[in-house]
């Protein structure tokens, strides 16, 4: 019995260890693959997987989520031979997992130096400026370069990033210079545009000014030229009325006629800013008759119901009137 017992446990050891040989778990993200003799049979999803203990073996675990691999600063020449470091970064994920482990020796050293010298490739044909300005165009270029050479190793390139350019301090303070340069350059243009828009408006309004003060000379030229007119065919009117006073022997139209002009001819004489004295051998008596002829034409206009009598215009006087204008008579 004792020996029976020993062989039993042997064999349920055994057992035990043959299961834990044929079966395999598989974590999730993870894909194993299945070595039969050192020859590649199949590849365990996650999960519970059997194999033939013994005989079958896990060659190769190969983690299928996607990974990053930090690509270290490198020094490019660009196509005008500038200088410039730059780094990057890459994501990939493993597609198969047979030509992933079987395809390439160090996946990861296989990817971080085909990255690197694509970035030296890529960066190397375009100018710095070109390269400063266009990292979108520079990471589509490695991606679809870089993502082409790893298609055969079962491993798809997702994203390919340019983290820094970093170009020669020297080229930097050129740049910075240029930059400043071309703002300055900008902020000229601008203000010698603003200063032409204001020239241009003040312009505009001076003439606009000048038109609006034109058509008003000009409308007040047509009213005085208007109010003149008027004012001649008034004058036309009277002087046709005392010519036909005249023609029909009417002395008092006469002397009418000459106290107008001679009272105008005194108010001028008397309004004239030059003058501060005036000599003038006149009587007075001359003055008086003539507003006396103007007073008979007003009663023959009006008629005699308005004046109680005719007032006949006295004759001049020969008795010397003084005139109190005439500094002459002052010492008399």
């Amino acid at each position: 019995m004792a020996g029976l017992d020993i062989v039993v446990i042997a064999f349920v050891v055994l057992v035990i260890l043959v299961l834990f040989a044929g079966i395999k778990t598989v974590p999730q993200g993870y894909r194993y693959t299945v070595e039969r003799f050192g020859r590649y049979t199949k590849t365990m999803e996650p999960g519970l997987n059997i194999i033939i203990p013994f005989i079958d073996r896990i060659g190769a675990k190969m983690n299928v989520m996607e990974q990053v691999l930090d690509v270290p600063t490198q020094e490019v020449i660009t196509r005008d031979n500038a200088s410039c470091s730059a780094d990057a970064v890459a994501f990939y994920q493993i597609l198969n997992a047979a030509e992933a482990a079987y395809q390439v020796s160090d996946l990861q050293s296989a990817i971080l130096n085909l990255t690197m010298t694509n970035i030296r490739s890529v960066m190397g044909s375009m100018d710095l400026d070109e390269l400063l300005s266009n990292r979108d165009t520079i990471n589509d270029k490695l991606l679809r370069v870089v993502d082409e050479a790893v298609g055969p190793w079962g491993i798809k390139v997702t994203r390919v990033e340019i983290k820094d350019i970093q170009p020669p301090k020297d080229l930097v303070e050129a740049m910075a210079r240029q930059m400043k340069a071309e703002r300055e350059k900008r902020a000229q243009v601008l203000e010698a545009e603003g200063s032409r828009n204001a020239q241009i408006l003040r312009a505009e309004g001076a003439k606009q000014s000048a038109i609006l003060q034109a058509e008003g000379q000009r409308e007040a030229a047509f009213r005085d030229a208007e109010a003149r007119e008027r004012l001649a065919e008034a004058e036309a009117k009277a002087t046709k009325m005392v010519s036909e006073a005249i023609a029909a022997g009417d002395v008092q139209a006469i002397n009418y006629f000459v106290a107008q002009k001679y009272t105008e001819a005194m108010a001028a004489i008397g309004t004239a800013p030059n003058s501060k004295i005036v000599l003038m051998p006149m009587e007075a008596s001359s003055l008086i008759g003539s507003l006396g002829g103007i007073g008979a034409i007003a009663r023959e206009v009006f008629g005699d119901a308005q004046t109680p009598a005719r007032v006949r215009p006295s004759t001049p006087s020969t008795t010397p009137v003084r005139n109190p204008f005439d500094t002459t008579q002052r010492g008399s």
